[in-house]
């Protein structure tokens, strides 16, 4: 949904939902942007080394999955995020395929607030779990 005029349709346990396999490039690309080069994300050797037994990926990847949902699904193209809060519940590694799931949790017409939970899981397991609250302009 995207029309910012049809803000009535949306509806309060309505879902979306964007599955992503994740890639080495990803990790390369997120550390290059953002400078986090923790070697749990980019070097293997020293991640065979730790509880993780092998490189994983940047917590914030799921997260981001879950703003492309938010960004082009539902609530969609020009809504805004106004809060985000998550829990990281488990690795994900490169190989793994992301389904970032939103859910309409409460509508509040008179300010265009929409307020979601969302949840990304990788092969049926909670990876991540938060909730969001948007504005669609």
């Amino acid at each position: 949904m995207s029309d910012s005029d049809n803000f009535d349709e949306y509806e309060v346990g309505q879902t979306d939902s964007i599955s992503k396999t994740v890639t080495e490039t990803d990790l390369v690309l997120f550390a290059a942007v953002t400078g986090d080069f923790n070697p749990i994300h980019v070097d293997e050797e020293y991640a065979k080394k730790t509880m993780f037994k092998g490189r994983i990926a940047h917590g914030v990847i799921s997260a981001g999955i879950i703003s492309a949902v938010l960004a082009m699904k539902l609530p969609g193209p020009g809504s805004i995020i106004m809060e985000k809060n998550i829990k990281f519940k488990a690795p994900v590694r490169i190989g793994d395929t992301i389904t970032a799931t939103v859910t309409i949790t409460e509508i509040i017409k008179e300010k265009r607030i929409i307020k979601l939970h969302t949840v990304c899981t990788v092969a049926g397991k909670e990876v991540n779990t938060g909730d969001c609250t948007m504005m669609k302009p």
